[in-house]
C-alpha cells in the first residue's frame, strides 16, 4: 500500500464540536429548483465546517452519505470524515464548481450553494436568499455576484457578528426566522 492510498483511507475527526451553520434550505424538498438552499461557512478548513452541515442536512433531508465538493476552495482534501459515529465520504472534483456542494442522502441529492467565508454579510444573506427560494433558476455560480446588496449606510454590513446579532436567519426556510438547525 503505497502512502497516499493508507493517507486517503484514513479518517479525519474534528476536534471541536460541530458549529451551527449559516444554512437557508428550500422548505419544500421541490425538484423544480436548481439549488436546495445555501450555506455560509466560517472558514475554508472541511474538518471544521463540513460536520455541523451535515448534522443540518441528516435532520432537514435524511442522513448523509457522501459529499462532492470543489477541488478549489478548500484548505485540505480529506477523504473520509467522521460525523456522529459514522463515515462521511468526501469527493473533491475539478468539474464542480467552487460555489456548489452536492450531499448525497440515500437515492436523494442536496445541491447548495457555497458562499465564501469573506463575503460581506449583506451579500451573503442576500445569496442565501435566492439559493434557498423554491423555483430559484440561477445557478450557483452566478448567485453572489448577482447579490450584491448594498448596506443601507453605503457600506455592506461587514462580518459574522452583524449575521449572528440579527438572528443568524438559520433554519430549513428562506425567511428570516432566527431558528438554528442542530
Amino acid at each position: 500500500m503505497t502512502m497516499a492510498t493508507a493517507k486517503e483511507r484514513m479518517t479525519v475527526i474534528s476536534r471541536s464540536p460541530p458549529s451551527t451553520p449559516r444554512l437557508r434550505m428550500e422548505p419544500t424538498g421541490s425538484r423544480r429548483t436548481l439549488l436546495d438552499g445555501g450555506w455560509w461557512p466560517r472558514s475554508t478548513d472541511p474538518v471544521a465546517e463540513l460536520p455541523g452541515l451535515i448534522l443540518a442536512i441528516d435532520t432537514l433531508r435524511g442522513p448523509v452519505t457522501r459529499l462532492v465538493l470543489a477541488a478549489a476552495g478548500w484548505d485540505s482534501h480529506p477523504r473520509r470524515l467522521g460525523v456522529n459515529g459514522r463515515v462521511i465520504r468526501l469527493g473533491y472534483f475539478t468539474s464542480q464548481p467552487v460555489s456548489l456542494l452536492t450531499a448525497i442522502c440515500g437515492h436523494d441529492r442536496v445541491d447548495l450553494l457555497v458562499v465564501p467565508p469573506r463575503t460581506a454579510t449583506g451579500t451573503a444573506d442576500a445569496a442565501l436568499v435566492v439559493a434557498a427560494t423554491t423555483g430559484n433558476l440561477v445557478h450557483a455560480q452566478h448567485i453572489v455576484l448577482t447579490a450584491v446588496t448594498p448596506h443601507p449606510s453605503g457600506v455592506d454590513g461587514g462580518g459574522q457578528d452583524v449575521w449572528e446579532a440579527e438572528g443568524g436567519h438559520l433554519g430549513s426556510t428562506p425567511t428570516p426566522v432566527g431558528q438554528s438547525v442542530r
